[in-house]
């Protein structure tokens, strides 16, 4: 997988408007801005300027408005097919490298957390866990199936001063066969 694109997916904000974009196909500054009022105007710019930049994201409109020019963006990149390739190549070395990627991106996270002076893990609900089970193909399937309902029912959840930009994810090893 292309590496800005990497970058953008295991940064949280960046990973916000990845996929308000993907959801969407095409959407101005305006629309993302209003969508994720958290992010402070000059830094969403900024990201929108070095997506596009990396190829991430293209210019598929520009539009005058009163005296300044509004750019609506899509993705310029599969994602869906970035990840396909990986899994139609078959390739460990490929999906170690992702992997070693997305695990990166939480690890980042979790360094600029644990660097603040004023960290309060309890109370910032922080946290990771491990919980080995024994799953058939039909039930890790059907466990897949409820997470993705799960996530699905917050995924327009827009901030507000009691919702902090949290990022939760799922890692489903291989399976021991030893």
């Amino acid at each position: 997988m292309n590496q800005s694109i990497m970058e953008s997916v295991k940064h949280p904000v960046k990973c916000k408007l990845l996929l308000e974009i993907l959801n969407c196909k095409q959407t101005t500054a305006k629309h993302l801005s209003e969508t994720f009022s958290d992010i402070p105007t000059a830094t969403l710019y900024r990201y929108l300027k070095k997506m596009t930049a990396d190829g991430i994201l293209k210019i598929v409109n520009q539009t005058q408005v009163r005296g300044t020019i509004e750019k609506t963006y899509a993705l310029a990149i599969d994602l869906k097919m970035e990840m396909s390739d990986i899994l139609e190549k078959n390739s460990g070395e490929a999906y170690m490298q992702t992997f070693i990627q997305y695990m990166l991106g939480f690890a980042e996270q979790f360094q600029e957390y644990c660097k603040k002076d004023d960290i309060d893990i309890a109370k910032d609900k922080s946290g990771f866990s491990l919980a080995p089970l024994y799953l058939s193909d039909e039930e890790l399937e059907d466990f897949m199936r409820s997470y993705l309902m799960i996530t699905e029912k917050y995924k327009d959840n827009s901030a507000t001063k009691d919702r902090k930009l949290r990022s939760i994810g799922l890692i489903i090893a291989p399976p021991n066969l030893g």
